[in-house]
């Protein structure tokens, strides 16, 4: 079982209600810096629920400290928004801005919670967010001209940008929560979105929780699966031991078949049908 962790942003035996409906039941979900983990279920499962409620969006039903979420040892009530926010970022499925700004403008949001941080720190910041999110060609363009998918990526710069903003001088944990964040780009954004996660974990420590609808690269990019059903987390594990037909069964309620990938060995391909 997880346990609260000085280094770790998590949540155990949660519960929360959405009007009189339970949505999460004793569900449970801790996240370390420098891993992956992909959070799957089916609609209405409460996953944005969950992501929310360690967003500090939301409040659980209990008042108990040992079911509230926590950020890096601290109960996440105990902490202001902008001491939430230095540490730990969020990418809901729809980033609403109504504003005509150019894109380095945008990206730049990332950078409010560090009001110390000089106009030359901040724009080598969105420079390198950009390139991470591989969006520098849209940096001159105007952010309510571009697609969709082009938004998306670019408010996936600017989380980045919250996540490694000082950085150097703070070696806390950071975490990235992203809710369906491929729910809008083609195969090839998908994947150069979840390469960026993933390197975000592996060079900067960085934790990334996925919403993920594909369950195949969940598989790929994840180092832990996280699988929701009525209210709980019933496994979190590797996508192999997590991955199994009975689990996926449970979650998703129609046939299936896990098999191996033909071109990365030990990664389970679910074809479902």
């Amino acid at each position: 079982m997880d346990t609260p962790q000085e280094d770790a942003i998590g949540v155990l035996n949660a519960q929360v209600k959405r009007g009189e409906r339970v949505v999460l039941q004793d569900a449970s979900l801790v996240l370390r810096p420098g891993e992956v983990v992909a959070l799957l279920g089916a609609n209405g499962a409460g996953k944005s629920t969950l992501l929310s409620l360690l967003a500090g969006e939301i409040k659980a039903l209990s008042a108990a400290a040992a079911q509230q979420p926590f950020l890096n040892g601290k109960p996440l009530r105990e902490l202001s928004l902008g001491e939430q926010a230095r540490v730990r970022a969020m990418l809901p499925q729809r980033s609403g801005l109504a504003f005509d700004l150019e894109v380095f403008e945008v990206v730049a949001m990332g950078a409010y919670p560090f009001p110390e941080l000089t106009t030359a720190q901040v724009g080598a910041l969105v420079e390198l967010a950009l390139d991470k999110a591989d969006v520098a060609y849209l940096a001159n363009r105007r952010y309510l001209e571009l697609s969709g998918g082009e938004q998306q990526r670019v408010h996936f710069a600017r989380v980045i940008l919250q996540v490694l903003a000082g950085r150097n001088d703070d070696p806390r944990g950071r975490y990235l929560l992203l809710d369906e964040p491929t729910a809008s780009l083609d195969p090839l954004h998908q994947q150069g979105l979840l390469m960026a996660a993933r390197e975000l974990a592996t060079a900067e420590r960085v934790g990334v929780l996925l919403i993920l609808h594909d369950v195949n690269l969940a598989a790929l990019w994840s180092d832990r699966v996280a699988l929701l059903a009525n209210g709980t987390v019933f496994a979190c594990d590797t996508p192999v031991k997590a991955l199994t037909p009975a689990n996926l069964a449970q979650v998703y309620g129609m046939a299936l078949h896990v098999t191996d990938h033909p071109r990365h060995p030990g990664t389970p391909l679910v074809v479902f049908g």
